[in-house]
């Protein structure tokens, strides 16, 4: 499972790539963030050799990056601006009490304790909240159905990384190989739905900049005529879940 997870982790990454979403609004940072946790998993498969040292530290910064990176994304979700002004604020809170904690616990697994309990109850709150929306504006209009999917894929995950943590760092299960094959398993099935939450998404977004487009060359045209429908009102109708 570690080998499967390890390709399903990829994909991801393949697709904001191949997509050429890589540059596309918060979505460098959910590359950056399936780079992180693709090394993590070659790592510690023993697919890329390294000392046991590094490995730790690795997963240390993995599981401190991990929280701020996805919020970063879940701001592509945000309906205004003052949403994604609290998403921000909730970033700058996290790292800055993540640092707090590095400074005096230093480097180990009771700082990563301490910090990953609120770090994922951010993450799911969000999570829960865009899913609610989404799903809302799927079934009601039927549009940005790839919005819906990834934000379904997302709250799967962070949920289940919840039971994880639980399990892993509070209660300290001792069937630490259960654990990881739930892991495993978690991020196989949570980055396919997400590839496919990607793949539509894609879609929505070569039509929105293709009316952006139409938009632009009809106001160079028409420029000196008052239409009597704005242009705005147009796209609105088409996507009223783009714009903040």
């Amino acid at each position: 499972m570690g080998f499967v997870s390890s390709i399903a982790l990829c994909l991801p990454i393949l697709f904001i790539l191949i997509l050429r979403l890589g540059a596309y609004r918060t979505f460098p940072a959910l590359l950056s963030y399936f780079v992180i946790v693709f090394t993590y998993n070659l790592l510690t498969e023993g697919y890329i050799k390294a000392s046991p040292e590094t490995i730790r530290y690795w997963s240390i910064c993995n599981n401190l990056l991990d929280a701020p990176l996805m919020l970063t994304f879940l701001t592509y979700f945000s309906c205004s601006a003052a949403l994604t002004k609290k998403i921000r604020i909730a970033i700058v809170s996290l790292v800055g009490f993540e640092i707090t904690i590095l400074l005096l616990k230093g480097f180990t697994k009771e700082a990563i304790t301490i910090t990953l309990g609120p770090a994922l109850l951010m993450v799911v709150f969000f999570c829960t909240l865009f899913f609610i929306r989404q799903t809302k504006i799927t079934i009601m209009h039927h549009k940005a159905t790839g919005k819906a999917i990834m934000a379904t894929s997302l709250l799967f995950a962070y949920g289940c990384y919840t039971i994880i943590y639980l399990m892993y760092y509070v209660f300290k299960t001792p069937f630490v190989e259960d654990t990881f094959l739930i892991y495993f398993l978690v991020a196989t099935l949570s980055s396919l739905v997400l590839c496919a939450g990607i793949f539509v998404e894609r879609k929505r977004v070569q039509k929105l900049n293709e009316l952006l487009q139409t938009r632009k060359e009809l106001s160079d045209v028409y420029k000196d005529t008052k239409t009597a429908i704005p242009l705005r009102t147009a796209m609105l109708d088409f996507d009223k879940d783009q714009w903040n």
